[in-house]
């Protein structure tokens, strides 16, 4: 039995755990308000909140309903377009509608629950920027965005009073923007939770074991799951990021949103945020897992190729545990060093020295919602007279797996700081490579590319030492 609460309805459902939450939706309970777009998390057209307890109060976000497993929202409070709905407009429609935001009408639901997911979480909700970066996984297909950007601003400077060190939720309910079940609703998960979860399922065939499913369940959409069901997102025990001793370990279930949010992750690696904001969009962020990324073995996954040059390692369970570095845990285009039994529970790094700097560029076609066409991130450390101490490089795009250019690297150590010794880098990290032509650029490009990625660190990293015109 799958228990949650839909708008102001509580929910209990005996449908198979792995129903796609948007057909739920729109095909049992006729909420036709969140409309079927592109189905892989990249329109934003079928967003959602969903709400779940964090302590003794409930966090929403917004998350792409045709991502989303019915078997997650177990223990939730799901809120669709249907459920922000008021007998007269919440602020944030009458916004979209008085400066002609809507066109034709079809990403209009999304954005309007983008926009109050921007609300409940914004750090400051009079910031024009944030509410627009809020909207960065919706798409309008009639081009209406500099409407929108007006409606944002009128939204921004209205709302840029709600209260956000006390009872945010509470003042939003005021404001007719959230609707009144959100009042009480910790106390209405709290007794599922105390119910007991849902069971995993058991049975015969391979089973199918999924985090977020972000990019598992787009690929798989026309499908429907095979075999056991494993809910990976669900166990708590695999989430959160902390410092244990000498290494940060953080649990494969945590999303890149919590990644994001992490004072203990911005403490260890300062500036991390501007890397992970290329991630993506805020709803598949708000699902996206460590773990997944690096199960999904995409030869570009961004939080692959950021991990690999820390060093880092993967904490690999089944009755029992085992470590191993991440740059071995890769054995060819999507194979991975993992038994049938076993999942990535947690993933390590050492904590980076005082001095020590970190650095991840990307290229793709669009800034964001988008694939690498090649990546590369760099840990580096140098004394005061400019010698590296220590360096790792690694580059995603490139080759069939994710990997640490090695002997690029090596060349770094001992070497002094100054613009040969950054196009060398390049140079060699060139020939480490073997890339492919495909969508994303001939493989002469990305070579090109991730030459020019190398010295990017470098100016970025050293600008009081090397200038950008020197590494032309």
């Amino acid at each position: 039995m799958i228990v949650f609460f839909l708008n102001d309805e509580k929910i209990r459902s005996e449908l198979p755990p792995s129903t796609i939450v948007l057909d739920f939706l729109r095909r049992r309970k006729r909420l036709t308000g969140t409309r079927e777009g592109c189905r892989e998390g990249d329109c934003g057209a079928c967003a959602v909140l969903v709400g779940r307890l964090a302590g003794d109060v409930v966090q929403y976000r917004a998350v792409n309903s045709c991502l989303l497993l019915l078997g997650d929202v177990h223990g939730a409070h799901l809120i669709t377009i249907e459920g922000l709905n008021r007998s007269v407009p919440s602020p944030v429609q009458r916004a979209i509608v008085e400066h002609g935001a809507t066109q034709c009408g079809f990403c209009t639901p999304g954005m309007i629950v983008s926009l109050t997911a921007f609300l409940l979480n914004a750090r400051d909700c009079g910031d024009e920027e944030e509410a627009m970066a809020a909207l960065d996984g919706n798409v309008c297909r009639c081009t209406g965005y500099a409407a929108i950007l007006r409606a944002v601003r009128d939204i921004c400077r209205n709302e840029a009073s709600i209260e956000t060190d006390g009872d945010r939720t509470r003042s939003l309910i005021r404001s007719g923007i959230l609707p009144e079940c959100v009042s009480g609703m910790a106390g209405r998960l709290r007794k599922i939770r105390e119910a007991g979860t849902v069971a995993e399922e058991s049975g015969p065939g391979l089973r199918t074991v999924v985090a977020g499913g972000t990019d598992f369940l787009a690929r798989e959409r026309e499908r429907p799951l095979e075999g056991p069901l494993v809910l990976l997102s669900r166990r708590e025990g695999l989430k959160g990021v902390a410092v244990e001793g000498s290494h940060c370990r953080i649990g494969a279930a945590t999303t890149v949103s919590e990644l994001l949010e992490s004072a203990v992750l911005r403490t260890v690696l300062p500036g991390i945020e501007r890397a992970l904001e290329r991630f993506a969009s805020t709803p598949v962020r708000n699902r996206a897992t460590v773990g997944g990324n690096i199960v999904n073995a995409s030869p570009a996954g961004d939080l692959t190729v950021l991990f690999l040059a820390l060093g880092a390692s993967v904490v690999l369970t089944a009755r029992e545990s085992r470590g191993l570095p991440l740059e071995d845990f890769f054995r060819g285009y999507k194979k991975l060093d993992l038994r049938e039994d076993e999942i990535v529970s947690f993933l390590t790094f050492p904590v980076p020295s005082k001095t020590a700097r970190f650095h991840f560029e990307k290229v793709s076609k669009r800034a964001r919602v988008d694939i690498a066409s090649a990546s590369s991130a760099i840990q580096i450390e140098a004394g005061d007279d400019g010698v590296v101490a220590s360096a790792t490089l690694s580059a995603g795009g490139v080759g069939p797996v994710p990997l640490v250019l090695s002997r690029a690297s090596e060349f770094l150590r001992g070497r002094r700081i100054h613009a040969e010794t950054a196009r060398e880098a390049g140079r060699i990290a060139r020939s480490e490579i073997s890339p492919i032509d495909d969508v994303r650029g001939s493989a002469e490009y990305k070579a090109l590319l991730l030459d020019r990625l190398v010295r990017a660190h470098f100016s970025a990293l050293f600008p009081d030492r090397i200038e950008g015109k020197d590494l032309a």
